[in-house]
Protein backbone atom coordinates (compact mmCIF):
# COMPACT_ATOMS: atom_id res chain seq x y z
CA UNK A 1 0.00 0.00 0.00
CA UNK A 2 1.71 3.06 -0.85
CA UNK A 3 2.71 5.89 1.85
CA UNK A 4 -0.36 8.35 2.84
CA UNK A 5 0.79 11.88 2.32
CA UNK A 6 0.91 13.81 5.81
CA UNK A 7 -1.43 16.12 5.94
CA UNK A 8 -2.50 19.17 8.28
CA UNK A 9 -6.00 19.73 9.98
CA UNK A 10 -8.47 22.49 8.94
CA UNK A 11 -10.03 24.51 11.52
CA UNK A 12 -9.51 28.30 10.39
CA UNK A 13 -11.96 30.66 9.51
CA UNK A 14 -11.65 34.11 7.66
CA UNK A 15 -11.19 36.15 11.15
CA UNK A 16 -7.86 33.45 12.08
CA UNK A 17 -6.25 33.71 8.73
CA UNK A 18 -6.53 37.50 8.49
CA UNK A 19 -5.29 38.16 12.33
CA UNK A 20 -2.43 35.69 11.58
CA UNK A 21 -1.88 37.79 8.64
CA UNK A 22 -2.01 41.45 10.34
CA UNK A 23 0.27 39.99 12.98
CA UNK A 24 2.69 39.11 10.13
CA UNK A 25 2.67 42.22 9.01
CA UNK A 26 3.00 43.92 12.35
CA UNK A 27 1.14 46.82 12.01
CA UNK A 28 3.06 48.57 14.81
CA UNK A 29 6.36 48.14 12.86
CA UNK A 30 5.14 51.40 10.97
CA UNK A 31 6.06 53.56 13.95
CA UNK A 32 9.62 50.88 14.26
CA UNK A 33 11.06 51.99 11.04
CA UNK A 34 9.37 55.48 10.80
CA UNK A 35 12.39 57.96 11.37
CA UNK A 36 14.41 55.79 8.55
CA UNK A 37 11.38 55.84 5.85
CA UNK A 38 10.70 59.51 6.81
CA UNK A 39 14.10 60.08 6.41
CA UNK A 40 15.18 58.85 3.06
CA UNK A 41 11.68 60.04 1.81
CA UNK A 42 11.93 64.03 3.32
CA UNK A 43 9.11 63.50 5.69
CA UNK A 44 6.71 61.90 3.15
CA UNK A 45 6.60 58.58 5.27
CA UNK A 46 2.59 58.12 4.11
CA UNK A 47 3.19 58.40 0.86
CA UNK A 48 5.92 55.85 0.39
CA UNK A 49 3.27 53.50 2.24
CA UNK A 50 0.39 54.58 -0.28
CA UNK A 51 2.89 53.86 -3.04
CA UNK A 52 3.37 50.44 -1.66
CA UNK A 53 0.60 49.45 -0.97
CA UNK A 54 -1.21 49.95 -4.41
CA UNK A 55 1.73 48.35 -5.94
CA UNK A 56 1.28 45.54 -3.37
CA UNK A 57 -2.45 45.34 -4.31
CA UNK A 58 -1.81 43.97 -7.91
CA UNK A 59 0.61 40.83 -6.18
CA UNK A 60 -1.97 40.55 -3.53
CA UNK A 61 -4.78 39.66 -6.35
CA UNK A 62 -2.55 37.48 -7.95
CA UNK A 63 -2.10 35.30 -4.94
CA UNK A 64 -5.84 35.75 -4.71
CA UNK A 65 -6.11 33.90 -7.82
CA UNK A 66 -3.70 31.56 -7.31
CA UNK A 67 -4.67 30.86 -4.27
CA UNK A 68 -8.01 29.63 -5.33
CA UNK A 69 -6.53 27.60 -8.21
CA UNK A 70 -4.11 25.48 -5.98
CA UNK A 71 -5.90 25.47 -2.06
CA UNK A 72 -2.90 23.57 -0.55
CA UNK A 73 0.40 24.50 1.45
CA UNK A 74 3.33 26.20 0.01
CA UNK A 75 2.58 29.83 -1.43
CA UNK A 76 5.27 31.23 -4.20
CA UNK A 77 6.89 27.73 -4.41
CA UNK A 78 3.46 25.77 -5.15
CA UNK A 79 2.04 28.21 -7.69
CA UNK A 80 5.57 28.95 -10.16
CA UNK A 81 5.88 24.82 -9.83
CA UNK A 82 2.43 23.81 -10.76
CA UNK A 83 1.89 26.70 -13.87
CA UNK A 84 5.46 27.33 -15.13
CA UNK A 85 8.08 24.89 -14.45
CA UNK A 86 9.19 22.30 -10.98
CA UNK A 87 12.13 23.82 -11.63
CA UNK A 88 11.45 27.63 -11.10
CA UNK A 89 8.97 26.62 -8.39
CA UNK A 90 12.24 25.03 -6.33
CA UNK A 91 14.24 27.98 -7.00
CA UNK A 92 11.38 30.06 -6.25
CA UNK A 93 11.10 28.20 -3.08
CA UNK A 94 14.59 28.87 -2.41
CA UNK A 95 14.39 32.30 -2.59
CA UNK A 96 11.70 32.65 -0.16
CA UNK A 97 13.37 30.79 2.16
CA UNK A 98 15.67 33.64 2.69
CA UNK A 99 12.89 35.68 3.49
CA UNK A 100 10.78 33.25 5.66
CA UNK A 101 13.56 31.21 7.10
CA UNK A 102 15.40 34.65 8.59
CA UNK A 103 12.85 36.54 9.56
CA UNK A 104 11.69 35.36 12.46
CA UNK A 105 15.19 35.63 13.50
CA UNK A 106 14.99 39.42 13.01
CA UNK A 107 11.83 39.84 14.60
CA UNK A 108 13.04 38.58 17.84
CA UNK A 109 16.46 40.00 17.24
CA UNK A 110 14.37 43.41 17.44
CA UNK A 111 12.10 42.07 20.31
CA UNK A 112 15.50 41.63 22.35
CA UNK A 113 17.05 44.74 21.32
CA UNK A 114 13.90 46.81 22.39
CA UNK A 115 14.17 44.68 25.69
CA UNK A 116 18.09 45.39 26.63
CA UNK A 117 17.38 48.59 25.71
CA UNK A 118 14.94 48.85 28.60
CA UNK A 119 16.51 46.11 31.05
CA UNK A 120 20.14 46.41 30.07
CA UNK A 121 20.79 43.92 33.54
CA UNK A 122 19.21 41.36 31.74
CA UNK A 123 21.37 39.17 29.29
CA UNK A 124 20.99 39.44 25.85
CA UNK A 125 20.74 35.92 25.09
CA UNK A 126 18.01 35.64 27.74
CA UNK A 127 15.64 37.65 25.33
CA UNK A 128 16.23 35.82 22.58
CA UNK A 129 15.92 32.11 23.93
CA UNK A 130 12.92 33.34 25.85
CA UNK A 131 11.38 34.70 22.50
CA UNK A 132 12.21 31.21 20.67
CA UNK A 133 11.01 29.03 23.27
CA UNK A 134 7.90 30.55 24.16
CA UNK A 135 6.72 31.32 20.57
CA UNK A 136 8.16 27.81 19.82
CA UNK A 137 6.07 26.36 22.22
CA UNK A 138 2.43 27.62 21.37
CA UNK A 139 2.92 26.95 17.46
CA UNK A 140 3.75 23.10 18.66
CA UNK A 141 0.79 23.16 20.59
CA UNK A 142 -1.64 23.96 17.28
CA UNK A 143 -2.36 26.41 15.03
CA UNK A 144 -5.66 26.94 16.74
CA UNK A 145 -3.47 28.07 19.96
CA UNK A 146 -1.21 30.53 18.13
CA UNK A 147 -4.64 32.12 16.63
CA UNK A 148 -5.76 32.75 20.34
CA UNK A 149 -2.77 33.84 21.08
CA UNK A 150 -2.31 36.43 17.87
CA UNK A 151 -5.70 37.46 18.69
CA UNK A 152 -4.77 39.11 22.18
CA UNK A 153 -1.22 39.90 21.02
CA UNK A 154 -3.08 41.99 18.33
CA UNK A 155 -5.51 43.42 20.54
CA UNK A 156 -2.99 45.18 22.63
CA UNK A 157 -0.99 45.93 19.51
CA UNK A 158 -3.87 47.61 17.88
CA UNK A 159 -4.98 49.47 21.22
CA UNK A 160 -1.60 50.94 21.21
CA UNK A 161 -1.54 52.38 17.55
CA UNK A 162 -5.09 53.73 17.92
CA UNK A 163 -3.72 55.57 21.82
CA UNK A 164 -0.58 56.74 19.63
CA UNK A 165 -3.09 58.14 16.62
CA UNK A 166 -5.20 59.64 19.27
CA UNK A 167 -2.27 61.52 21.45
CA UNK A 168 -0.87 62.59 17.71
CA UNK A 169 -4.04 64.27 16.45
CA UNK A 170 -4.12 66.00 20.34
CA UNK A 171 -0.97 67.73 20.05
CA UNK A 172 -1.06 68.84 16.77
CA UNK A 173 -4.69 70.10 17.89
CA UNK A 174 -3.12 71.72 20.72
CA UNK A 175 -0.70 73.47 18.88
CA UNK A 176 -2.26 74.12 15.33
CA UNK A 177 -6.21 73.85 15.98
CA UNK A 178 -8.03 72.12 13.85
CA UNK A 179 -6.36 72.98 10.66
CA UNK A 180 -3.22 71.76 11.18
CA UNK A 181 -4.83 68.20 11.00
CA UNK A 182 -5.62 68.50 7.62
CA UNK A 183 -2.20 69.29 5.77
CA UNK A 184 -0.59 67.54 2.27
CA UNK A 185 2.90 68.38 3.57
CA UNK A 186 3.16 64.30 5.16
CA UNK A 187 3.00 63.45 1.34
CA UNK A 188 4.58 65.93 -0.62
CA UNK A 189 6.75 68.99 0.52
CA UNK A 190 9.72 70.82 -0.75
CA UNK A 191 12.44 68.32 0.14
CA UNK A 192 10.03 65.57 -1.40
CA UNK A 193 11.68 63.63 -4.38
CA UNK A 194 9.84 60.68 -6.85
CA UNK A 195 12.88 58.98 -6.50
CA UNK A 196 13.16 59.25 -2.55
CA UNK A 197 9.36 58.03 -2.21
CA UNK A 198 10.15 55.21 -4.84
CA UNK A 199 13.20 54.26 -2.28
CA UNK A 200 11.04 54.24 0.95
CA UNK A 201 8.35 52.15 -1.05
CA UNK A 202 10.89 49.67 -1.10
CA UNK A 203 11.70 49.88 2.82
CA UNK A 204 8.03 49.99 3.23
CA UNK A 205 6.73 46.82 1.18
CA UNK A 206 8.22 44.74 3.45
CA UNK A 207 5.58 45.62 6.65
CA UNK A 208 3.53 44.02 3.39
CA UNK A 209 4.51 40.09 3.95
CA UNK A 210 1.86 39.38 5.52
CA UNK A 211 -0.57 38.63 2.78
CA UNK A 212 2.06 36.28 1.72
CA UNK A 213 2.18 34.45 4.58
CA UNK A 214 -1.47 33.82 4.78
CA UNK A 215 -1.27 30.99 2.07
CA UNK A 216 0.79 29.05 3.99
CA UNK A 217 -2.47 28.09 5.90
CA UNK A 218 -4.43 27.02 2.97
CA UNK A 219 -4.29 23.47 3.71
CA UNK A 220 -5.53 24.81 7.58
CA UNK A 221 -8.17 26.81 6.16
CA UNK A 222 -12.40 26.30 5.90
CA UNK A 223 -13.13 26.49 2.25
CA UNK A 224 -9.75 27.71 1.54
CA UNK A 225 -10.79 28.55 -2.23
CA UNK A 226 -13.30 30.83 -1.03
CA UNK A 227 -11.63 32.10 2.23
CA UNK A 228 -7.95 32.70 1.41
CA UNK A 229 -8.54 35.05 -1.57
CA UNK A 230 -10.57 37.03 1.15
CA UNK A 231 -8.09 36.59 3.56
CA UNK A 232 -5.57 38.26 1.29
CA UNK A 233 -6.91 41.32 -0.12
CA UNK A 234 -8.13 42.11 3.54
CA UNK A 235 -5.04 41.54 5.23
CA UNK A 236 -3.11 44.06 2.15
CA UNK A 237 -5.68 46.58 2.69
CA UNK A 238 -6.63 46.62 6.39
CA UNK A 239 -2.66 46.68 6.66
CA UNK A 240 -1.73 49.42 4.23
CA UNK A 241 -4.89 51.64 6.02
CA UNK A 242 -3.34 51.42 9.30
CA UNK A 243 0.17 52.17 8.10
CA UNK A 244 -1.03 55.39 5.88
CA UNK A 245 -3.28 56.84 8.49
CA UNK A 246 -0.29 56.23 11.48
CA UNK A 247 2.52 57.64 9.24
CA UNK A 248 0.32 60.27 8.41
CA UNK A 249 -0.36 61.45 12.19
CA UNK A 250 2.97 60.65 13.43
CA UNK A 251 4.38 63.03 10.20
CA UNK A 252 2.04 65.36 11.23
CA UNK A 253 3.41 65.51 14.92
CA UNK A 254 7.21 65.63 13.30
CA UNK A 255 7.24 67.47 9.88
CA UNK A 256 10.48 66.32 7.60
CA UNK A 257 12.77 63.99 7.89
CA UNK A 258 15.56 64.88 10.44
CA UNK A 259 16.23 63.16 13.52
CA UNK A 260 18.76 62.90 16.22
CA UNK A 261 18.48 59.33 15.58
CA UNK A 262 16.16 58.19 12.97
CA UNK A 263 15.86 53.95 14.61
CA UNK A 264 14.37 55.28 17.86
CA UNK A 265 12.07 58.62 16.16
CA UNK A 266 8.88 56.73 17.08
CA UNK A 267 10.01 56.13 20.54
CA UNK A 268 10.96 60.01 21.26
CA UNK A 269 8.06 61.49 19.42
CA UNK A 270 5.56 59.08 22.04
CA UNK A 271 7.64 60.33 24.83
CA UNK A 272 6.69 64.15 22.97
CA UNK A 273 2.90 63.39 22.84
CA UNK A 274 1.96 60.76 26.13
CA UNK A 275 5.02 62.01 28.26
CA UNK A 276 7.32 59.15 29.90
CA UNK A 277 4.02 56.85 30.79
CA UNK A 278 2.85 56.27 27.58
CA UNK A 279 6.75 55.92 26.49
CA UNK A 280 6.57 52.72 28.23
CA UNK A 281 3.31 51.74 27.06
CA UNK A 282 4.70 52.46 23.60
CA UNK A 283 8.03 50.24 24.45
CA UNK A 284 5.34 47.50 25.59
CA UNK A 285 3.58 47.36 22.93
CA UNK A 286 6.10 47.31 20.48
CA UNK A 287 7.47 44.07 22.04
CA UNK A 288 4.14 42.51 21.66
CA UNK A 289 4.08 43.37 18.36
CA UNK A 290 7.54 41.46 17.96
CA UNK A 291 6.05 38.70 19.69
CA UNK A 292 2.86 38.30 17.68
CA UNK A 293 4.93 38.77 14.28
CA UNK A 294 7.31 36.13 15.73
CA UNK A 295 4.59 33.56 16.03
CA UNK A 296 2.72 34.26 12.52
CA UNK A 297 6.37 34.06 10.70
CA UNK A 298 7.85 30.92 12.51
CA UNK A 299 4.35 29.24 11.67
CA UNK A 300 4.13 30.28 8.49
CA UNK A 301 7.76 29.06 7.71
CA UNK A 302 7.18 25.63 8.92
CA UNK A 303 4.63 25.15 6.67
CA UNK A 304 6.39 26.49 3.55
CA UNK A 305 9.29 23.81 4.92
CA UNK A 306 6.67 20.75 5.06
CA UNK A 307 5.47 21.60 1.71
CA UNK A 308 8.81 21.19 0.19
CA UNK A 309 9.43 18.18 2.66
CA UNK A 310 6.01 16.85 1.46
CA UNK A 311 7.27 17.11 -1.88
CA UNK A 312 10.74 15.28 -1.04
CA UNK A 313 12.53 18.52 -2.39
CA UNK A 314 13.83 18.52 1.02
CA UNK A 315 14.57 15.42 2.62
CA UNK A 316 10.58 14.08 3.50
CA UNK A 317 11.42 12.40 6.68
CA UNK A 318 12.53 15.29 8.02
CA UNK A 319 10.47 18.18 6.83
CA UNK A 320 7.75 16.94 5.59
CA UNK A 321 6.82 15.23 9.43
CA UNK A 322 3.39 16.00 11.24
CA UNK A 323 3.27 15.56 14.89
CA UNK A 324 0.26 12.75 15.11
CA UNK A 325 -1.06 14.56 18.17
CA UNK A 326 -0.76 18.19 17.52
CA UNK A 327 -0.92 18.02 13.81
CA UNK A 328 1.72 20.40 13.67
CA UNK A 329 5.17 20.66 11.48
CA UNK A 330 7.14 20.33 14.79
CA UNK A 331 10.46 19.49 13.50
CA UNK A 332 10.43 22.57 11.14
CA UNK A 333 9.42 24.63 13.95
CA UNK A 334 12.14 23.65 16.10
CA UNK A 335 14.51 23.98 13.02
CA UNK A 336 13.08 27.84 12.59
CA UNK A 337 14.11 28.16 16.36
CA UNK A 338 17.33 27.15 15.86
CA UNK A 339 18.07 29.26 13.40
CA UNK A 340 16.56 31.76 15.28
CA UNK A 341 19.69 31.76 17.76
CA UNK A 342 21.73 33.25 15.15
CA UNK A 343 20.17 36.40 16.01
CA UNK A 344 23.20 35.93 19.24
CA UNK A 345 25.76 36.93 16.21
CA UNK A 346 24.04 39.16 14.17
CA UNK A 347 22.98 42.67 14.47
CA UNK A 348 19.74 44.60 12.84
CA UNK A 349 21.09 46.10 10.07
CA UNK A 350 22.63 42.86 8.55
CA UNK A 351 20.12 40.86 8.99
CA UNK A 352 17.58 43.02 7.42
CA UNK A 353 19.51 43.41 4.56
CA UNK A 354 18.89 40.36 2.53
CA UNK A 355 15.18 39.82 3.94
CA UNK A 356 13.03 41.48 0.95
CA UNK A 357 15.34 39.88 -2.08
CA UNK A 358 13.38 36.58 -1.60
CA UNK A 359 9.84 38.40 -1.16
CA UNK A 360 10.04 40.51 -4.29
CA UNK A 361 11.43 37.33 -6.15
CA UNK A 362 8.57 35.28 -5.12
CA UNK A 363 6.19 38.32 -5.87
CA UNK A 364 7.26 38.95 -9.17
CA UNK A 365 7.18 34.69 -10.50
CA UNK A 366 3.62 34.68 -8.65
CA UNK A 367 2.55 37.62 -10.50
CA UNK A 368 4.08 35.35 -14.05
CA UNK A 369 2.51 31.91 -12.74
CA UNK A 370 -1.48 33.82 -13.15
CA UNK A 371 -0.10 34.65 -16.15
CA UNK A 372 0.91 31.10 -17.31
CA UNK A 373 -1.89 30.11 -15.39
CA UNK A 374 -4.49 31.54 -18.39
CA UNK A 375 -2.05 30.10 -20.71
CA UNK A 376 -2.59 26.46 -19.78
CA UNK A 377 -6.59 27.21 -19.09
CA UNK A 378 -6.97 28.94 -22.49
CA UNK A 379 -5.35 25.66 -24.40
CA UNK A 380 -7.67 23.25 -22.26
CA UNK A 381 -10.60 25.83 -23.81
CA UNK A 382 -10.95 26.96 -20.31
CA UNK A 383 -11.33 30.99 -20.73
CA UNK A 384 -10.87 33.76 -17.89
CA UNK A 385 -10.87 37.41 -17.60
CA UNK A 386 -7.45 38.49 -19.38
CA UNK A 387 -7.56 41.95 -17.58
CA UNK A 388 -7.46 40.05 -14.00
CA UNK A 389 -5.46 36.82 -15.39
CA UNK A 390 -2.61 38.93 -17.82
CA UNK A 391 -2.74 42.68 -17.59
CA UNK A 392 -3.10 43.36 -13.78
CA UNK A 393 -0.65 40.05 -13.53
CA UNK A 394 1.70 41.84 -15.65
CA UNK A 395 1.84 45.26 -14.16
CA UNK A 396 2.17 43.93 -10.75
CA UNK A 397 5.30 41.62 -12.13
CA UNK A 398 6.82 45.00 -13.26
CA UNK A 399 6.36 46.93 -9.84
CA UNK A 400 7.98 44.13 -8.21
CA UNK A 401 11.18 43.85 -10.03
CA UNK A 402 11.44 47.63 -10.27
CA UNK A 403 11.33 47.45 -6.22
CA UNK A 404 13.82 44.84 -6.08
CA UNK A 405 16.05 46.87 -8.54
CA UNK A 406 15.62 50.01 -5.25
CA UNK A 407 17.05 47.68 -2.66
CA UNK A 408 20.47 48.42 -0.92
CA UNK A 409 24.13 46.46 -2.90
CA UNK A 410 24.37 44.30 0.37
CA UNK A 411 20.88 42.71 -0.44
CA UNK A 412 20.91 41.55 -3.95
CA UNK A 413 24.81 40.39 -3.28
CA UNK A 414 23.67 38.35 -0.85
CA UNK A 415 20.28 37.21 -2.43
CA UNK A 416 22.31 35.88 -5.76
CA UNK A 417 24.90 34.59 -3.24
CA UNK A 418 21.90 32.42 -1.80
CA UNK A 419 20.20 31.54 -5.77
CA UNK A 420 23.55 30.25 -6.74
CA UNK A 421 23.85 28.01 -3.79
CA UNK A 422 19.74 26.77 -4.60
CA UNK A 423 20.96 25.96 -8.44
CA UNK A 424 23.83 23.77 -6.97
CA UNK A 425 21.56 21.83 -4.91
CA UNK A 426 19.25 21.93 -7.70
CA UNK A 427 21.45 20.37 -10.09
CA UNK A 428 22.42 17.60 -7.44
CA UNK A 429 18.87 17.08 -7.00
CA UNK A 430 17.88 16.42 -10.43
CA UNK A 431 21.20 14.57 -11.55
CA UNK A 432 22.25 17.85 -13.20
CA UNK A 433 19.02 19.06 -14.24
CA UNK A 434 17.82 15.77 -16.07
CA UNK A 435 15.08 15.46 -13.92
CA UNK A 436 12.57 17.31 -12.52
CA UNK A 437 12.78 17.48 -8.82
CA UNK A 438 10.29 14.97 -7.16
CA UNK A 439 6.96 16.00 -7.01
CA UNK A 440 3.69 15.51 -4.79
CA UNK A 441 0.71 14.41 -7.19
CA UNK A 442 -1.65 17.07 -6.85
CA UNK A 443 -5.70 16.28 -6.09
CA UNK A 444 -8.62 18.61 -6.33
CA UNK A 445 -10.37 16.93 -3.76
CA UNK A 446 -9.16 19.86 -1.20
CA UNK A 447 -12.68 20.15 1.22
CA UNK A 448 -11.62 17.58 3.31
CA UNK A 449 -14.25 17.09 6.27
CA UNK A 450 -12.58 17.58 9.77
CA UNK A 451 -13.80 18.89 12.99
CA UNK A 452 -14.24 22.31 12.81
CA UNK A 453 -14.02 24.84 15.62
CA UNK A 454 -13.29 28.74 16.09
CA UNK A 455 -12.17 30.89 13.66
Amino acid sequence: MAQASPTLVRTLGLRSVVLFGLAYMTPLIVLGIFGIIAETTGGATPSAYLLALVAMLFTAFSYGRMARAYPVAGSAYTYVRRTIDSRAGFLVGWAVLLDYLFLPMVIWLFGAVYLQAKFPGVPFWVWIVAFIATTTVLNVLGIQVAAKANFLLMAFQILVIVLFVALSLSHVFASDGAGGLVSGDPFANSTTTLAGISAGAAIAAYSFLGFDAVTTLTEETIDPRRTIPRAIMLTALIGGGIFVVVAYTTQLVHPGGVFEDSASAAFDIAKEIGGDLFGSIFLAGLVMAQYASGLAAQAGVSRLLFAMGRDNVLPRKFFGFVHPKYHTPVLNLVLSGLVGMLALWFDPATSTSFINFGAFTAFTFVNLSVIAYFVRQRRAGIAHNPWAYVVAPALGALVDLWLLTQLDRNAITLGLGWLALGVIYLGVLTKGFRTPPPEMEFTENVEVAVPVHGG
